[in-house]
């Protein structure tokens, strides 16, 4: 099991290397987090809904996803709320207050528990995930996911710490030291992440750890930029909002997706962002959308809300001037629900707005319903997966943007240069970004197309041999004593 000194220390990235290796070495890995929260979620191949990362570190395992690897999933849908999903379906929306109370705690501590020990039935070994610090004292009592779990799996523990962020002796000193002293029979190791210059520097600072916490510090793994994995916090936009004018590139494609207080699924555009022939930012700036050649509105957990944000800050007007002079306007999911006429909740579902005018790109209504739609997808154009609440309905004489293999039919197509989709996930096939850039054949001259498929399977391969190398991988396998299927 992999635990942190706190929360984006690099623990689900570390997980996801060693799915990959033990993969690589012959074992039959699964990754499991009893508990996440993160807005980007994926549906299984069964049609329920898991948290992205342990989508992510299923594939570096080279196994189809699956609810238990995440039986708990909380989806932020504001500052103190967000929904439940248990093994893959809505279960209610809670208060942080209410969903960390003790009253039931014990219930959803049986869901992650009963996920764990059906998934080590089927795989070994088991790459836990712990969540944020293993040492929230006030939260000790009910924590699902940490320490408790690691007792439950009978799992080694390895403590991750980030030195990036400084303070590296005290995280690491201290959270092991404010564990009790059955919890800390489990930490077996400590990887030092994040790591920036010369790594001989810490030689003394390895034997200094060690001394102090008497766990052996298995490696000191250097941070990373040339390796790309798909990123489960949305933080990290942040890092990649920035203008068009960044850009001088005269035959890339301008991309800009819409940076919305909500956004939801952003791995979306991963493959837009590795692909040579696009140049693609993030912005919330009305004037970022005067050179983009495409405008992408993403997927929200709360459209009418994000919709409201848009119009109030004169980003919707600056998408409809895009659209005006000529260039591309797609949306996905929730982007696709406020491309629309309007978008109506006379139940409630999202708040007090009954109804909000959309953008009018597309004519269709959107009417939102308490119910859940998560599933995986196949048309034309290749794969991809569903999750939304709401049902959208044309108003004209119905243009579907895609045609299921089921019969059915998804979205809307005005002209090959306005369009919306429920399906997330349609940007990872090749077909159809070639589709949404034929328009600019002329700009892009000869550049090659992008696999975004063998790309990420090569980068599994490289963040595992990053690991490998920094990483004591021989006495890892020593904790685990495993045996081969």
């Amino acid at each position: 099991m992999f635990v942190g000194t706190g929360s984006d220390v690099g623990k689900s990235v570390i997980a996801a290397a060693f799915c990959r290796i033990f993969k690589q070495d012959g074992y039959q890995p699964a990754p499991f987090k009893a508990q996440n929260m993160s807005l980007n979620s994926y549906a299984t191949p069964e049609g329920l809904e898991i948290g992205r990362a342990q989508a992510v570190q299923a594939e570096a395992a080279g196994i189809p996803c699956h609810t238990d690897m995440n039986p708990i999933l909380l989806k932020p849908q504001s500052d103190h709320t967000s929904q439940v999903v248990l093994n893959g379906r809505p279960a209610g929306n809670q208060s942080a207050g209410s969903y960390f109370r003790r009253e039931g705690r014990e219930e959803l501590r049986q869901v992650a528990c009963e996920a764990f020990d059906r998934l080590a039935r089927r795989y070994n070994p088991i790459v836990l995930e712990g969540a944020g610090s293993i040492s929230e004292l006030n939260l000790r009592d009910v924590d699902l996911v940490n320490m408790p779990m690691a007792l439950h799996a009978h799992a080694d523990v390895i403590l991750v710490a980030d030195i990036d962020r400084g303070g590296v002796f005290a995280s690491v000193y201290g959270s092991i030291m404010l564990l009790s002293e059955e919890e800390r029979r489990h930490v077996k190791g400590i990887i030092i992440n994040k790591f920036r210059g010369d790594l001989t520097l810490f030689d003394k600072g390895r034997q200094i750890l060690e001394e102090l916490c008497q766990v052996p510090v298995l490696g000191v793994v250097p941070y990373f930029t040339d390796i790309h994995i798909e990123q489960e916090d949305s933080m990290s936009l942040s890092e990649k909002s920035h203008s068009s004018k960044s850009s001088s590139a005269t035959s890339q494609v301008h991309v800009a997706v819409v940076l919305l207080r909500h956004i939801s699924n952003f791995t979306d555009f991963d493959v837009l962002e590795r692909d040579p022939r696009i140049h693609l930012y993030y912005t919330n700036n009305p004037g970022d959308f005067e050179e983009a050649d495409i405008v992408i509105l993403p997927g929200s957990k709360s459209t009418i809300d994000d919709l409201y944000q848009l119009r109030r800050s004169g980003v919707a007007e600056a998408i409809i001037r895009a659209r005006r002079r000529g260039a591309s306007v797609l949306g996905i999911c929730g982007g696709y629900q406020m491309m629309g006429r309007e978008v109506c909740d006379p139940n409630h579902v999202e708040g007090e707005t009954e109804r909000m005018p959309g953008l009018g790109l597309l004519p269709v209504t959107t009417t939102m319903s308490g119910e859940k739609r998560t599933r995986q997808v196949t048309c034309e154009y290749g794969q991809g997966y569903e999750i939304h609440m709401g049902a959208t309905t044309p108003l004209e004489n119905p243009q579907p943007l895609l045609h299921l293999h089921d019969g059915t039919t998804d979205g809307y197509l005005v002209d090959q240069k306005c369009m919306g989709t429920y399906v997330h996930g349609i940007l990872d096939n090749q077909p159809f970004i070639d589709y949404l850039l034929q328009p600019y054949a002329e700009k892009l001259q000869q550049t090659e197309a992008f696999d975004y498929a063998t790309y990420k399977q090569q980068q599994y391969d490289l963040l595992a041999d990053h690991v490998r190398r920094y990483v004591d991988i021989p006495a890892v396998y020593r904790l685990l004593n495993l045996k081969k299927h």
